[in-house]
């Protein structure tokens, strides 16, 4: 039984005053929203090229939203009357 969905993400990335790089995510589901979060500071040692930041900044977005939609599978998993996995590798975040 195949199924198509579209789901929109919309990353923001912005400075601030202190050159950290931020970034925004959002992913809509049409049932769900969920955000991501990232921040990258260069090192003042460092090149200053804003391309790498926004890729840090964005990277580390995409990982903290891919956690956030693990634990909602997981929860939808645990609700379906499914017992909690006892360890890692069969839990639904693990990679």
């Amino acid at each position: 039984m195949p199924h198509t969905l579209e789901w929109k993400v919309r990353l923001h990335l912005f400075e601030d005053d202190d050159g950290t790089t931020k970034a925004h995510l959002v992913l809509k589901t049409g049932t769900t929203e969920l955000n991501g979060h990232g921040t990258a500071h260069c090192n003042p040692a460092d090149a200053n090229v804003p391309e790498i930041g926004d890729e840090l900044a964005a990277g580390r977005a995409l990982n903290d939203l891919a956690g956030r939609l693990l634990q909602v599978a997981e929860r939808d998993i645990e609700a379906m009357g499914t017992a909690r996995p006892t360890t890692r590798e069969n839990a639904a975040w693990s990679l």
